[in-house]
C-alpha cells in the first residue's frame, strides 16, 4: 500500500513539532505567565500581580549592577575575542609544518566544559596555592589576588573565558578565509597590490558576514554568562555578578519563582533585541556584497 506524500510529509514532521512545542513553546509561554505572578519555591497558590515584577526590576539595584557588569563583560569579551581569533585564523591561513596539529591544540579550550574550566582555573588562580602566583613568586613579582581582589575578579574571568572561546572565532575566521576564492588573491597579485590593500579589499570584506555571524553567536552566549561566575566567584558577588547569576540568585536563592522568570524574560528581550541588529545588519552586508558582484 503507497502512502500518501501529504501523510508521509506530517509523519516526519509531526514528532519534531511536538518536541518543539513540549520543550521550547510551552515552557516559554508559561514562563511568561509566571512572570506575572506571585509564585515561590516554597509553596502555596500563585496569584496574578500584573507587572508588578517587572517594576521591582527597574527599581533594584542590583539589576542595574548586573546590567553594566554583564554589558561590560560582553564588549571586552567578545571584542578580544573576535580580535585574536581573526589574528589567529589569518596566521593559520596558509599551509605549514604542524598546522593540524597546532590548530587541535588551540581548540581544546573551547571543547572542554565551562563549569570544569572555572574549578580548573579557581585552582591556578588561587592568591595561596596557585600556579600563577607561585611562577610569579620565583621572579619576585607582585603576586595579585586575582579571586578577591574587587578590581581582578571580573577580569579573571574575563581572561578565562577569552581563552575557552577565542577558538570558536578562530574557527568560524578560518573557514571564512578558506571560502574565499584564490582568484582573487592571484588578480590582486598581478596587480601588484600591498598586502593592506588585499587585507582591506578581499579579505575582510568577504570575511565580514561571517565574522558578523560569529560576534552574533558568541554576544548572546555572553549575555547569558552563568557557569564561570558560578565556579570562580559564586552568584552573589557583585563585582562579578552577572544577569543570569542574579537570576540564580532570586529564583533558586531567593525561592521568588515569579520575580525570577520576570528576570529571564528581560533577558531574553536584550537577546532578541541585539540578534535582531546584527541579523539585519549581516543581511545588509550581503546584499550589498550581492549587488557589487551582479
Amino acid at each position: 500500500m503507497r502512502v500518501k506524500d501529504g501523510v508521509l510529509k506530517y509523519g516526519f514532521v509531526g514528532p519534531t513539532l511536538i518536541f518543539l512545542i513540549a520543550f521550547n513553546i510551552f515552557p516559554l509561554f508559561y514562563n511568561i505567565y509566571l512572570s506575572f505572578t506571585d509564585a515561590e519555591l516554597s509553596g502555596g497558590i500563585a496569584q496574578l500581580v500584573g507587572g508588578r515584577n517587572y517594576g521591582v526590576i527597574f527599581d533594584d539595584t542590583r539589576y542595574g549592577t548586573a546590567l553594566r557588569t554583564t554589558g561590560l563583560f560582553v564588549v571586552l569579551a567578545v571584542a578580544t575575542e573576535l580580535l585574536l581569533g581573526f589574528a589567529l585564523a589569518l596566521a593559520l591561513q596558509k599551509p605549514f609544518w604542524g598546522k593540524p596539529a597546532i590548530t587541535t591544540i588551540l581548540l581544546v579550550p573551547m571543547m572542554l566544559s565551562p563549569a570544569v574550566m572555572g574549578l580548573y582555573w579557581n585552582f591556578i588562580l588561587n592568591g595561596h596555592y596557585g600556579v600563577v602566583n607561585q611562577a610569579l613568586s620565583v621572579f619576585g613579582l607582585y603576586q595579585p589576588q586575582w579571586l578577591t581582589d574587587p578590581d581582578l575578579k571580573l577580569f579573571s574571568i574575563l581572561m578565562i573565558d577569552i581563552w575557552m572561546w577565542t577558538p570558536f572565532m578562530m574557527l568560524i575566521a578560518l573557514a571564512g578565509l578558506n571560502a574565499i576564492p584564490n582568484h582573487l588573491y592571484e588578480a590582486a597579485a598581478i596587480d601588484r597590490a600591498s598586502r593592506w590593500t588585499v587585507f582591506r579589499r578581499i579579505t575582510l570584506p568577504l570575511c565580514s558576514p561571517l565574522l558578523f555571524l560569529a560576534v552574533l553567536l558568541r554576544t548572546t552566549d555572553a549575555l547569558k554568562q552563568f557557569d564561570l561566575v558560578m565556579a570562580v566567584t559564586g552568584p552573589n558577588d557583585r563585582a562579578t555578578q552577572t544577569l543570569s547569576a542574579l537570576l540564580y540568585q532570586v529564583m533558586f536563592r531567593g525561592y521568588k519563582i515569579g520575580l525570577g522568570s520576570s528576570y529571564s524574560i528581560v533577558i531574553l528581550l536584550i537577546v532578541i533585541a541585539l540578534a535582531t541588529i546584527f541579523i539585519r545588519y549581516i543581511t545588509s552586508i550581503q546584499a550589498k556584497q550581492g549587488r557589487e558582484s551582479a
